[in-house]
């Protein structure tokens, strides 16, 4: 699947691009309680990027520069930009 064809609400999505950029992780209290590390990646392919969520260990599985597959994720909207994520279902690898 191309990274043009993603569209908020999609599930099920798997996607090979390019690590652009990873921003610095920052701590986010979840809803259930606790707290999480999250880092917002840009994925690109030659249709397009979009916003990858990192979160916990995720985050030091990638570098800027990496190609990367993502298995089972899904599509969502936050402040009026679609961003890809990866959930507990979905895998991450480097391609």
């Amino acid at each position: 699947m191309n990274i043009s064809e993603l569209k908020t609400g999609m599930r099920g999505v798997s996607v090979v691009g390019k690590i652009v950029s990873i921003s610095e992780p920052r701590t986010v209290n979840l809803r259930a309680g606790g707290t999480a590390q999250v880092a917002d990646a840009v994925l690109s392919d030659d249709t397009g990027s979009i916003k990858l969520s990192l979160w916990d260990s995720q985050i030091n599985q990638v570098k800027q520069g990496d190609k990367v597959s993502v298995e089972n994720g899904y599509i969502q909207s936050f402040r009026g930009e679609n961003s890809l994520n990866i959930g507990k279902y979905g895998k991450i690898n480097k391609a």
